[in-house]
């Protein structure tokens, strides 16, 4: 090899490892953000009781859902915030802010006294907290998409930014997996009692990591230049609102490939977690084993279709796996049931559930106030769909569990002791699960996601100006994440509860999902060639 040769493969390899670096750097840290954000969904089923008054379970489960969504909602305010600072002030300096802002609330949660204790204080505190890692979540995002993809070679953006897409499924997976690793050291009893505030202590020790981590970094090439050249905006919200053009493709972003891409992601991931637990009766334990196995599955995928989009585009690989999402979740939870529970889908098939009363109320968070709410929570909590129907003059609630009827007002007792003697599965029998099956369609759930989220960061950096991309990037990211993604979980939950069908909350994300492919086919552009130093 000449001097010549020499000279050139040496700066390829100092970039090759300025690459791994940035991504590292920036992607240990999103990972904690995320970890830090996701453990509150995963947790959500223990601690739900705890801060929100005693009712049913189903309301206090709702109402926790519903306060995980405030975090996502309250993102784009972090977007606004967060994102002007980092097109005025640079990157890594957002970096460390947001992760220390994240960090201190988890732990918060850790620390937060009960309802019992210091009665509606509790929950407001626990909003107001979710509030905080919304802010910190809703400046992450963009500002480590774009600090990566300033650093890499036009050619591999896809790739060293299809990383960074796995954060969200590695901070999923860490919450879940530090979830049983303490459970494994507290009995069942315990963790439910107080283990469950172990995981949100151990971000003092994450956050200590990440905050070390991050200020190792480098500012962005692309910020430092503009900032030499003296190109920074002096008004990113204006810049980025007030121009049309970029307004544009703000809202293509948002109701296209955001809308979309946050339905599909959220339903592939917290709403199978859900389903399993909540409707085909899985052990917790077992079905957290089930989804860190599919996660696991799911991590090169994000790469893999990353790389894929830095050769064919990123705009149809996105749409792609949006698009098949929309059009298989119904048969796949359907055949999911059958696979992890064949007991209760034969029983639902065979023994239709109705209920004839004429006091059935719309709240999905009060406390059941009549005996018709009261069957509703009873057989929602058993996992079986039911029908509701005009009862008769006298008012009298009558359950008909096939051939048999109960005719007095609701007893839990009385239902359970009904429906077990129709044939109900009182439990799951773990032994009769279809794996394989289970597996390979939990694990399409996984790809349909890796497509639509793998090349995501490419595609959005590129759309947008370097010196207002913080800003443009993160307000439509999070707007569509709080909006169509953090609400999925919860819109599917209270729509399958209020229409008697477990199935039926789907359709929040089928619906939604596929006008969001539709707008995106039509008012979305290719991005892969654009000059991101611009």
């Amino acid at each position: 090899m000449n001097a010549e040769t020499l000279a050139e493969v040496r700066p390829s390899r100092a970039i090759k490892r300025e690459e791994i670096r940035v991504v590292v750097g920036a992607s240990v840290g999103t990972v904690l953000e995320w970890y830090d954000f996701f453990l509150y969904g995963s947790l959500a089923i223990f601690f739900s009781s705890h801060f929100f008054p005693a009712g049913s379970p189903t309301a206090g489960y709702l109402a926790s859902l519903a306060t995980f969504g405030v975090g996502f909602v309250i993102r784009p305010i972090g977007a606004v915030l967060f994102g002007r600072f980092g097109d005025k002030v640079g990157r890594k300096a957002t970096f460390l802010i947001t992760i220390i802002v994240m960090g201190v609330s988890t732990a918060g949660i850790g620390f937060l006294p009960s309802f019992a204790s210091i009665g509606w204080a509790s929950p407001i505190i626990l909003v107001a907290l979710r509030m905080l890692q919304g802010l910190a979540l809703g400046g992450e995002y963009g500002g480590a998409a774009t600090y990566i993809a300033e650093h890499s070679r036009p050619n591999r953006r896809g790739l060293t930014t299809g990383f960074l897409q796995t954060t969200a499924t590695l901070g999923f997976l860490l919450s879940l997996g530090v979830t049983l690793i303490c459970k494994a050291f507290v009995s069942t009893e315990d963790f439910g009692a107080w283990g469950w505030r172990l995981p949100f202590l151990s971000s003092l020790i994450l956050l200590a990591i990440s905050t070390y981590i991050r200020t190792t970094l480098s500012e962005s090439p692309v910020f430092a230049r503009m900032k030499a050249e003296h190109r920074l905006a002096d008004s990113p919200l204006r810049d980025s609102f007030l121009v049309w053009s970029n307004v544009r493709t703000m809202l293509a972003v948002l109701f296209g490939a955001q809308a979309a891409v946050g339905l599909v992601w959220y339903t592939c991931n917290f709403y199978t977690l859900y389903f399993l637990t909540t409707t085909l009766k899985v052990p917790t334990s077992d079905a957290y084993a089930f989804i860190v196995a599919m996660l696991v599955f799911s991590l090169p995928l994000y790469v893999l279709f990353g790389w894929l989009s830095d050769i064919v585009g990123r705009k149809w690989i996105i749409l792609a796996g949006c698009g098949l999402a929309v059009l298989t979740f119904l048969p796949i939870f359907t055949q999911l049931s059958k696979a992890v529970n064949p007991q209760l889908v034969a029983f639902q098939q065979s023994v239709p559930i109705r209920l004839a009363a004429n006091d059935c109320s719309t709240g999905l968070f009060t406390k059941p106030a009549t005996d018709c709410d009261r069957a509703r929570d009873f057989l929602t909590q058993a996992g079986l769909s039911y029908s509701v129907e005009p009862g008769s003059q006298d008012g009298q609630l009558v359950m008909h569990v096939g051939d048999l009827a109960v005719v007095s007002g609701f007893q839990a007792a009385n239902y359970r002791s009904v429906l077990t003697r129709a044939g109900y599965p009182v439990s799951t029998d773990v032994s009769q699960i279809n794996r394989p099956l289970m597996y390979v369609l939990i694990g399409l759930l996984m790809v349909w996601g890796a497509m639509a989220y793998g090349p995501m960061s490419a595609y959005y950096v590129e759309l947008f100006p370097a010196k207002i991309r913080y800003t443009s990037i993160s307000v439509p990211y999070n707007i569509g994440a709080a909006v169509f993604g953090g609400l999925a979980p919860f819109m599917s939950t209270a729509i399958a509860v209020k229409t008697g069908n477990v199935y039926y909350g789907l359709w929040y994300a089928i619906i939604v999902g596929g006008v969001a492919v539709l707008i995106g086919a039509l008012f979305m552009r290719e991005s892969k060639d654009s000059d991101v130093t611009q």
